[in-house]
Formats: C-alpha cells, structure tokens, sequence
C-alpha cells in the first residue's frame, strides 16, 4: 500500500511542480505574485475541452494549440495589466494581478456556465498497467512524465541559451542588465509567454484526468505559491522538488488522516518550513 502511495504522490507532485515552475520564473524576476497563474491554467483546460467537443481532437494533439494560446493570453495579460504595475509598491501588483484572476474566473462562468464539463474519451483514457501490486494509470503517467520533461526544457533554455541568460541577468539586477543592453521589457515579457507555456502544458494534461471548470485552476495557483515559497523563489529546481514532496505529503497524508485534511497537510508543511527556512528549503 506504501509503495502505491508513492507512486501516485510522485506522479502527482509532478504535475504540481510544472505548475509551480511557470510561477517561480515570475516571481524570481520580477518579484511579482501572480495569482491569475492557475487561472491561465484552466483557460488552457477550457481550450483542450472545446477542440475535444468540437473537433473531437485528443488532448495530446491539442497540447501545442493549448500552450501556444495561453502564452499569448499570458502575453496580453502583461501588456495590458502587469506591465503597468511592474515598478509600483508590491502590494499594488498584488491587487492587480488579483484582480486579474477574478475577472479571468468570472468571464470564464459567464461565459461557459459553472457546470463541469469533461473531455471524454480519449487515447490514454482507462489505460493503466501494475507493477509489483502498484496500479498505475497511463494518464496520469504521461501527466507526470511530460511535466518532468517541460520542466527539463525550461531549466536547461535558462541555464544553457543566450536569451535565458538575459532572464537570470535581468532577475539579478534589472539595472546592470539594462547596461550591458539587455532589453529588460522584452525579457520580462517573455518570460511572462514562457510561464504561460508551462501552466499550458500542465493544463492539457490534466484536462483527461479532472473536471473542467472555473475554479478548476484556483487550487493549484494557490498550491503552486506553497511550493514555490518551500522551493526558494526563482529556484526551478526547488520548485521541482518541492512540488514531489507535496505531492507525497497530500497522498500519504490525505490516506492516513482522511482526503479532507491533504491540503491542510500541505499548508502546514509551508508553515513550518518557514519558521526555520524563510527563503524555502533550496533558497539562498
């Protein structure tokens, strides 16, 4: 029974860590908390649903459609709302990317009901394989393996490319990059389509595996800020392995106590890691 718990805590927290990445690159350059974050995620949901109901495509053939369309709603967010606020008092860019994510929910419920809506049958769908006892289900397998490779992408474009260079430069000090001529808004722009990408991508493959919905991104905006503040802010890779111990934390935890305590478990984890390690587990 362990061992099933750990596995579906991995592959869980996988998942979460993806999310949790998109988060991180915005709040380790720009020292901003975007709480439309998960919010993007569902629109990415909504757009898997509607090519699956329309269309009849599959979730994993919609994934580039649905990461490509929500970078650019990332990128119309930035220039629109969080470019305005990026050098004003943090507790303005906290109200407005706040107000931000309720106007992206409620035109979502305007616009699509809040009924649940699901993406039927699809080609992972009821596929799953046993390992020693363990059940693990292919949805949620490629779920977990695509999250590990996307955030594979992503550390290695900041560390090895040119232009992820430009973004650890400009998230050390704005000034000096814009000296060595560094075009800090495009940077900051990019970065905002980059983690769009990410809760795109994380989007699409949860799409086949939970409801759809408008609230179905505020839990993990607001798990991805847990993991993010236990990772280190701008840490990539604490961001990663934060998101594993989540994910192991809710499942275990949620067996032994009760589903209905997973999340306090995850909070309380974040609270009492901050009282020893403010800066995250893997900050510095």
């Amino acid at each position: 029974m362990l061992g099933q718990l750990i596995v579906t805590g991995v592959l869980v927290g996988s998942v979460y860590s993806l999310v949790a990445v998109g988060l991180t690159l915005i709040w380790g350059l720009m020292d901003i908390i975007n709480f439309a974050h998960g919010d993007f995620m569902m629109m990415s949901m909504y757009i898997v649903f509607w090519l699956y109901a329309l269309l009849k495509w599959d979730p994993l053939i919609s994934l580039f459609i649905a990461a490509i369309v929500t970078a650019l709603i990332a990128i119309l967010s930035y220039r629109l709302v969080i470019k305005r606020v990026v050098n004003a008092p943090g507790l303005m860019a906290l109200l407005a990317t706040f107000g931000l994510s309720l106007f992206i929910r409620n035109l979502a419920q305007f616009l699509w009901s809040p009924n649940y809506r699901f993406v039927g049958e699809s080609i992972l769908s009821g596929k799953r394989f046993i390992i020693f006892n363990v059940v693990i289900g292919l949805p949620q397998l490629v779920a977990a393996f695509g999250s590990i490779v996307m955030t594979l992408a992503v550390a290695m474009f900041i560390k090895k490319t040119k232009f992820g260079k430009a973004i650890q430069a400009t998230a050390q000090s704005k000034d000096v990059a814009e000296l060595m001529g560094v075009d800090t808004e495009k940077v900051y722009m990019f970065t905002f389509a980059l983690s769009g990408v990410c809760v795109g991508v994380a989007g699409t493959l949860l799409s086949g595996i939970f409801p759809v919905y408008p609230e179905s991104g505020a839990m993990y905006g607001l798990l991805a800020f847990v993991i993010v503040a236990l990772g280190g802010f701008g840490n990539i890779w604490g961001a990663f392995y934060a998101g594993i111990m989540i994910g192991l934390a809710e499942t275990i935890g949620g067996f032994y106590l009760g589903t209905q305590f997973k999340y306090a478990i995850a909070f309380l984890i974040y609270l009492l890691v901050l009282q020893f390690r403010p800066k995250g587990l893997f900050g510095w």
